[in-house]
């Protein structure tokens, strides 16, 4: 028998209707799971820049690392710790979109181009015999093509970089992309970002870094061909360890850590 357009066209619209039901509860129901993949990944960073990470770590490895750190929240507008929140509850980049938990960030000052951000921020403290050894902190800004999301460790002294990470980018593949290279991103270890007149110079040089330089200290080897994503990764820099950044937390706990 012939079929009529219109039950093909019904027909179409049936297997449509279904196929995007079944789409949506896919994502329903994987929503969760993708969550947790994504918050596994993000701690097995911050357990390796802690140091914890002793080779490859499974998820139970990483779960556990995590346990072994102080996780506080901080207010950035303040730097003092918060008592009313706990570290579940904070979703520094959701918040932005809240004027309630955000602040904005006047345009002079907003070196890193994000234009609003969260009031709270979650960090990682790693304790030896009670004693701060080193401070583990998310940095993010704009970079050439896509937000940079990254995490900065620093020592106890609070100016010297122990290690650094960016695990989420979309920069010009095989050039600004290279800011997730392990290799690049261990140059930074044993820099510093403030000079001794406590100004900060920490930067990504346009180049590579003389070490005979007195600059040395504070630089990072360029990214050839990708200058505007690295001068990027020094503003945002600034941004975070300036005064609408981590600047506030930096001297609270200083003066906690004498």
């Amino acid at each position: 028998m012939r079929e009529s357009p219109l039950r093909s066209l019904s027909v179409l619209l049936a297997v449509a209707l279904v196929c995007s039901v079944l789409v949506s509860i896919s994502a329903v129901v994987l929503r969760p799971i993708q969550a947790e993949n994504e918050r596994i990944e993000r701690y097995r960073h911050i357990v390796a820049l802690a140091g914890l990470a002793d080779g490859e770590l499974d998820d139970a490895g990483i779960a556990a690392a995590v346990e072994r750190l102080e996780v506080r929240v901080v207010n950035l507008d303040t730097g003092e710790f918060s008592t009313d929140l706990l570290p579940d509850q904070v979703n520094a980049r959701q918040a932005v979109n809240d004027p309630a938990l955000s602040t904005a960030i006047p345009p002079a000052h907003d070196l890193a181009r994000i234009g609003r951000r969260s009031r709270f921020e979650v960090i990682f403290l790693v304790r030896e015999g009670g004693r701060l050894s080193r401070v583990i902190l998310p940095i993010h800004g704009q970079g050439m093509w896509s937000t940079l999301y990254g995490l900065l460790a620093l020592e106890a002294d609070l100016n010297t970089i122990a290690a650094a990470t960016f695990y989420e980018q979309a920069e010009t593949a095989g050039l600004g992309d290279r800011i997730e290279d392990p290799a690049w991103q261990a140059l930074w270890t044993g820099r510093r970002l403030f000079g001794t007149a406590g100004d900060f110079r920490f930067q990504v040089a346009p180049g590579s870094v003389d070490d005979a330089s007195p600059a040395a200290a504070y630089q990072v080897d360029g990214l050839s061909g990708a200058t505007i994503t690295g001068n990027a990764v020094t503003a945002l820099v600034r941004f975070w360890f300036g005064p609408y950044g981590y600047g506030p937390l930096l001297e609270r706990l200083a003066e906690r850590e004498e």
